[in-house]
């Protein structure tokens, strides 16, 4: 039996019986995705009550981006030349989420230095599925929706994910207030890992007709593939401008990630069933937010959709800066959910409009190879200013730094050369 979303959710219409089941999986493949997210945003917290410094609270953020950085160009050659890549998908999604159970357990066995250590060891290791799971999710999400149900169907998945994460953060949230530490956090992360079996299970049984295979015969060394990537996407002059400019504005985002949990606990002091509510607020109007923006993009298109939550999201962390109250910090957070599910569906969509259809893994992981790059060194980077200047600091440059995407965005610039079709799902 398959979930059903809302009627007030979009449907796709003319969608074959493969393509109907296919959309029915992955929407219940997000539900085991969004129990398995509402674990993350409290990973970090984790760490940071066990003592962990600011510089290794970073590593979480920086580490899947190293990784990514070395890997993500063979990784994307593996998969183009695979002709079945849901396995690979599935495998990958199930081994991330693998790591929250691992952490759980591994918290049984150590404490305090040792279990810092060994948590981000847990972490180092998953950063290779994760990246696969980067790339693929990409492939694999397009290839379901066609150049026609973008919005459609990332709409729909991120609504019923956000909707399930919003529930399952405030679970958790009374969960971790009512029990001791640690056995509270050791008991999210063993059962919220239980979402990567749903996942699993479902994300197998998604169908695609095989991927056509551009290798043959001996492979290149990795300095004539490079060579050869690079002549592909000197081709490509769409993929080239958009990329760049997201490449500024997700900067400014990878700073962010380890700073905010590190604002909440060590200078507003927020309480675990707050960090509960902030991420609850910002994951449950997610929801109204697709609702939002895929309707203003069947009216509007997309330009509008990406200027408005570029600058909406540069704003947020330059607002926190301004406050200590959590509670106006849960209303800003909020309201920043708005803007990411615009972002979330417009990057996805700019991307994949951008990516030849027969080279998309190739593509997919040269943009994420490039925002690889920008998380390498951007959390560290902003813990260090935190540390050495405040936190409040860091914040504002984080939210200036997406501001300067902002701009690039708004300004067209670098400029596209060839024009750019209208998206077929708007």
């Amino acid at each position: 039996m398959f979930l059903r979303l809302p009627r007030f959710l979009p449907e796709p219409v003319g969608l074959t019986e493969t393509q109907g089941k296919n959309f029915r999986n992955v929407q219940v493949d997000s539900v085991g995705v969004g129990l398995a997210n509402a674990a993350s945003p409290f990973l970090p917290v984790f760490l940071t009550r066990l003592g962990a410094s600011s510089f290794e609270v970073g590593l979480l953020t920086a580490m899947p981006a190293l990784t990514g950085l070395l890997l993500a160009i063979p990784i994307g050659q593996f998969l183009q030349n695979q002709r079945k890549i849901v396995p690979w998908f599935s495998v990958a999604r199930l081994g991330v989420v693998a790591a929250y159970a691992a952490t759980g357990l591994l918290a049984f066995l150590m404490r305090d230095r040792p279990l810092v250590l060994g948590i981000l060891a847990i972490w180092a290791l998953a950063t290779i599925p994760q990246t696969m799971l980067s790339i693929s999710f990409s492939v694999v999400m397009n290839a379901v929706a066609g150049p026609n149900h973008r919005f459609d169907l990332m709409t729909r998945r991120w609504s019923l994910m956000g909707f399930t994460t919003a529930i399952t953060v405030f679970v958790i949230g009374q969960i971790l207030d009512r029990l001791n530490f640690p056995i509270n956090y050791q008991i999210v992360f063993i059962s919220m890992s239980v979402g990567g079996l749903i996942s699993f299970y479902y994300s197998s049984r998604i169908h695609l007709d095989d991927i056509q295979t551009h290798r043959k015969g001996k492979r290149l060394r990795f300095k004539a593939q490079f060579k050869e990537y690079m002549q592909l996407v000197s081709k490509e002059q769409p993929f080239q401008a958009f990329v760049i400019k997201r490449f500024v504005f997700l900067t400014g985002q990878a700073m962010l990630i380890p700073i905010l949990p590190l604002y909440l606990v060590r200078v507003v002091e927020a309480s675990d069933s707050w960090i509960a509510a902030i991420s609850m607020s910002q994951t449950a109007i997610v929801i109204i937010g697709y609702l939002i923006w895929v309707r203003s993009s069947r009216r509007n298109g997309t330009r509008p959709i990406l200027i408005w939550n570029t600058l909406g999201s540069a704003l947020f962390p330059m607002a926190v800066a301004l406050t200590r109250d959590v509670g106006m910090i849960t209303v800003l957070a909020g309201i920043n959910g708005i803007f990411q599910a615009g972002l979330n569906l417009v990057f996805f969509d700019e991307l994949m409009r951008t990516v030849p259809a027969e080279y998309s893994s190739t593509f997919v992981a040269l943009a994420q190879g490039l925002q690889f790059f920008s998380s390498v060194l951007s959390p560290l980077v902003a813990t260090a200013i935190g540390d050495a200047f405040g936190f409040w600091v860091a914040l504002v440059i984080s939210g200036g730094v997406q501001f300067a995407g902002f701009v690039m965005f708004a300004l067209n610039w670098p400029a596209v050369k060839l024009p750019i079709k209208a998206s077929p799902s708007t």
